[in-house]
């Protein structure tokens, strides 16, 4: 038996040049954001605490509670909106495709009746609204010639929708059924968001021409905007309104967040500006916020989410970030066990703590995307898709100066030598590369096209996998590689190779979707017929005690074998990461890490039977 015991979960998926709407429900103080094809529920008291919905074909944009906060609509690229549950495992209620291009921004009616959703319409239409329950139109919505980034709908009868967009225009409707009232062209740039105070008397628009303008609620009429005074510097990306409607937030391309006074009148004055950590590079401009309940939420480009404290601005936020991207490598540091690093194909390398969390993102002085990744006590060794390979210094948090070495062809695989870190076996197409330090001390061309390989933890043997499914054992003496003998059983290329902690047996996995444990001494088959995945393996690992065997699959799941009982007899975590698990490690004897495709790290607990 498992349990899942955290989630380090993935941030919001963000895009150069563009706002992302993040939306939350103030009686469970939890937030909703999207990331590749999930939904993501996250609680603010309770980071670790979170729900995640995978059901979107597609990469989803936008998600929000209903006002009751039983239900969530959520928005895809395909013009798709997915209504389901909250709670027991997100039963789906309705599924309707309402645009023909992508949805960008979507709000549910204050009597959680009605839904409109604007986004692009590819010619067609650029907004809807429909009935929950139904799917069928509820009014007209002409007026548009452009993308609409935005739409809202006011909280209090008369109803009435709003929509903003890419044609700079601030459409009014009523309704319903909704049909068009008036529109204005206050912004001279694209119109990135608009939102309805909390009692519905007026609403704002913020556009890239760094202006907000506010309108009367019930009639659309502009009534005053954001002073010039103190304004932003930069495109404002989105708007979130204080829950009494006295104060909006706002967060800019220029790296800052401001909370705006709004007088009786209409007009806005900055009473403070809200600078977020980070290094001011261009990661750190922000396109997300939202007011809720004493949390002021902003997103950076990066994914950073930074949780300000209302009622104490001036305190340090909370900084909770991870990967946005699929997280393909996982290490766990021997000397503490407790630190996981994991890394991303685009270059983030992030430290978590079991049991607390996110921990801090390694800095590396120039951050080149990462194919593969090993890490030991202070040091991590990576590749990326050219000839180079480096070893970067770990200095507590920080990366030292990082040594870049030539191998001559692209690196497919890393492995330390265990008692003796220096040395490092890589393989590549057509042979294996030893390193000692930053010295390249042999090169091997070995005549076969070489899929993966590892190294004893005393350096003394290697063993290389080949593309026709065999195992070539070598034993290493000085830096020379002298085949001992070939093993076979795999009907598929390996893909990946490695020894147990004390170095008695070694298991391989095939992308024939194949695991087999050998023994070393003998060089027989010790556990068999692991044919339990559904598509090819990526990764395995071995618990620290040597008793159990890990391995994760395209296939979504985990499984997870004692060696010493039939291959049978096996624990089976399904669908551990939408997409396929690239990464497995083991903490202890009953923690296993998992990471995979929906960029989240996860830590399950073994329950012994």
């Amino acid at each position: 038996m498992t349990e899942l015991s955290e989630t380090y979960v993935c941030v919001p998926s963000t895009e150069r040049g563009q706002g992302i709407l993040i939306s939350g429900d103030p009686k469970s103080n939890s937030i909703l954001y999207c990331n590749g094809r999930s939904v993501i529920i996250r609680y603010l008291d309770r980071p670790l605490e979170v729900s995640i919905y995978g059901e979107h074909a597609y990469p989803t944009t936008v998600a929000r509670y209903s006002p009751n906060g039983e239900w969530i609509a959520s928005a895809d690229v395909s013009g798709t909106v997915k209504i389901w549950g909250v709670h027991n495992d997100h039963v789906l209620k309705n599924e309707f495709r309402v645009l023909s291009g992508r949805i960008d921004d979507l709000q549910w009616s204050p009597d959680c009746q009605r839904i409109v959703a604007s986004g692009d319409g590819k010619g067609k239409s650029f907004v809807r609204a429909f009935m929950w329950d139904s799917g069928s139109n509820v009014g007209e919505f002409d007026g548009h010639s452009k993308r609409v980034l935005s739409c809202a709908f006011k909280p209090t009868r008369p109803f009435r929708i709003v929509t903003c967009g890419e044609d700079f225009l601030v459409n009014f409707y009523e309704g319903p059924p909704f049909k068009f009232k008036l529109s204005h062209r206050d912004h001279s740039n694209f119109v990135n968001c608009v939102r309805f105070a909390p009692d519905g008397s007026k609403f704002i628009t913020v556009s890239s021409d760094k202006k907000g303008i506010m309108y009367d609620g019930k009639t659309g009429e502009k009534i005053g905007e954001l002073s010039s005074e103190n304004d932003h510097k930069g495109t404002i990306y989105a708007v979130s309104w204080s829950p009494d409607g006295k104060q909006v937030l706002t967060v800019s391309a220029d790296k800052t967040a401001k909370i705006w006074e709004i007088s009786e009148d209409g007009n806005g004055e900055v009473k403070k500006t809200l600078a977020c950590p980070g290094s001011g590079g261009v990661d750190d401009m922000l396109v997300g916020c939202l007011w809720q309940n004493d949390h002021l939420v902003t997103v950076s480009l990066g994914g950073t989410i930074n949780l300000f404290s209302a009622s104490d601005t001036d305190k340090t936020p909370l900084s909770l970030s991870g990967h946005t991207k699929s997280v393909s490598s996982l290490a766990v540091l021997q000397s503490n066990p407790k630190v996981i690093l994991s890394s991303s194909y685009d270059g983030v390398i992030v430290r978590w703590i079991q049991g607390i969390g996110y921990s801090g993102k390694l800095q590396r002085k120039e951050s080149t995307q990462i194919k593969c990744f090993i890490a030991i006590e202070e040091e991590i060794v990576s590749s990326a898709f050219d000839n180079k390979v480096s070893r970067i210094p770990l200095l507590g948090d920080q990366c030292g100066e990082a040594a870049s070495i030539d191998v001559g062809s692209q690196p497919k695989d890393l492995n330390f030598v265990l008692h003796c870190p220096e040395l490092v076996l890589i393989s590549t197409d057509s042979g294996v590369v030893l390193l000692r330090g930053s010295e390249v001390v042999s090169t091997v061309n070995l005549g076969f096209s070489v899929t993966a390989a590892t190294i004893s933890p005393d350096g003394s043997e290697a063993i290389v996998g080949a593309q026709d499914g065999k195992l070539h054992v070598y034993s290493i003496k000085g830096d020379t590689l002298t085949e001992e003998t070939v093993l076979e059983k795999h009907r598929g290329a390996v893909s990946v190779i490695r020894y147990s902690p004390d170095a008695s047996m070694f298991a391989s996995g095939d992308l024939n979707r194949e695991a087999v444990v050998w023994d070393c001494v003998s060089r027989e088959v010790k556990l068999k017929n692991m044919l339990y995945h559904t598509a090819r393996i990526n990764c395995l690992a071995w618990s620290p005690d040597n008793t159990k065997v890990a391995t994760g699959s395209l296939d979504t799941c985990v499984i997870i074998y004692e060696v010493d009982k039939p291959a049978s007899s096996r624990i089976t975590i399904k669908g551990a990461h939408l997409g396929g698990v690239y990464g497995v490690a083991f903490t202890d004897e009953s923690s296993l890490v998992s990471s995979g495709e929906d960029a989240c790290v996860r830590v399950w607990r073994l329950i012994p039977q």
